[in-house]
């Protein structure tokens, strides 16, 4: 696919979303958002909003009835395309598929979400699983499911749901390797993907036992096959060095499929990948910042700004500029080319201000709007 298919294919998006609003005043104000979350600061919040009210944004998220699901429906139907596009005669490619647990942290009460907002970890918010895939240079968030903590279903097990949901027409045509990090790593995650022929690439506990006693980090040598203490068939144990907090920490990663033990060092550090993308999907497009008095208004929040992450990434991918992604700067071009009118009408409301301060310098301003 060449960059200007992408870029027409993000205006069919947009152009798709906008079909599904029921008005024209809900199609306006999805633009209006589109153009706030991409400002790429990360302090997208309904205020900041230059061309709809804070209220008008509050409606549209908690209480106009668009169609969510149709929206995601949509957003996925495309994504599978694009994957589709990248498979090649041969052998399988491989699909990566991360999945890991985030906090969306808060603070204050909200009586209105339920348990969905909790203390975990030592953290207080909302806790979600991601899937995360990535394909040659794709990287693309497909779902995600919220933690509500214990007596709830655990990470491992809502991962496993996302699992089970991932398109068949993908697990067909792509060796589908799953990575994780400790969390997912129980015995029954690693039978259930391990029974769906994919292969699992996670993070485990240097205290984790052996079947012969022994503990993980007792082990020397890079790929050595071992079993799991409850697990029938062997996995292959290998390790890796990260600098946290300054400091060099082993982390010790295990693979369902035989490889060289600098080979699952490779991938296991591949899972930490999904650490950047939360960074990015926070800070820059505002994950976080949602602030919705019903759980409709938050699911909308996060899927939306899901979507604004992978529009921007898609302008990236455009520009061909590879070897320097620059957020701020991908999400400012998306503004310009895919939402050029939204950006026009914020600077004609900066301008509006402006005009009693330049009157007192002298300047004289008349705007008039032309059908042409």
């Amino acid at each position: 696919m060449t960059t200007n298919q992408i870029l027409s294919q993000a205006e069919q998006l947009i152009s798709t979303l906008k079909q599904l609003m029921p008005t024209i005043y809900q199609q306006e104000t999805l633009e209006s958002i589109l153009g706030l979350f991409l400002c790429g600061q990360g302090n997208s919040v309904p205020h900041h909003c230059q061309t709809k009210s804070e209220s008008a944004l509050s409606r549209f998220f908690n209480y106009y009835q668009w169609p969510t699901r149709a929206v995601i429906r949509t957003v996925r139907s495309l994504i599978v395309n694009l994957i589709l596009s990248h498979r090649t005669r041969g052998r399988k490619p491989i699909l990566q598929v991360m999945v890991d647990l985030t906090t969306l942290e808060k603070v204050g009460k909200f009586p209105n979400l339920g348990i969905s907002v909790r203390i975990y970890n030592h953290k207080k918010g909302l806790h979600i699983v991601i899937m995360y895939l990535v394909l040659g240079p794709w990287r693309i968030p497909w779902s995600f499911r919220i933690y509500r903590g214990k007596g709830t279903p655990s990470p491992s097990q809502l991962a496993q749901k996302l699992l089970n949901n991932l398109p068949k027409v993908l697990t067909r045509n792509f060796q589908v390797y799953v990575l994780g990090d400790t969390a997912f790593s129980t015995i029954k995650f690693i039978n259930q993907v391990r029974n769906q022929s994919h292969h699992t690439i996670l993070g485990i506990s240097k205290s984790r036992t052996l079947a012969d006693g022994r503990k993980v980090s007792q082990i020397k040598t890079r790929g050595q096959q071992v079993y799991l203490k409850g697990l029938d068939f062997p996995v292959f144990l290998s390790w890796v060095w990260l600098k946290i907090d300054g400091k060099r920490v082993q982390r010790f990663v295990i693979l369902t499929k035989a490889m060289k033990g600098k080979t699952i060092a490779r991938w296991g550090r591949r899972r930490w990948q999904i650490e950047g993308f939360f960074k990015t999907v926070k800070h820059r497009f505002s994950l976080h910042r949602f602030g919705q008095k019903t759980l409709l208004g938050v699911y909308r929040w996060l899927i939306l700004s899901l979507i604004y992450y992978l529009l921007a990434y898609w302008v990236y991918l455009h520009l061909g500029f590879m070897d320097n992604l620059d957020w701020f700067h991908c999400a400012r071009q998306a503004l310009i080319l895919l939402f050029t009118h939204v950006l026009f009408m914020g600077i004609l409301t900066q301008f509006d201000t402006l005009i009693p301060w330049l009157h007192q310098q002298g300047f004289d301003f008349f705007m008039m709007r032309c059908k042409i």
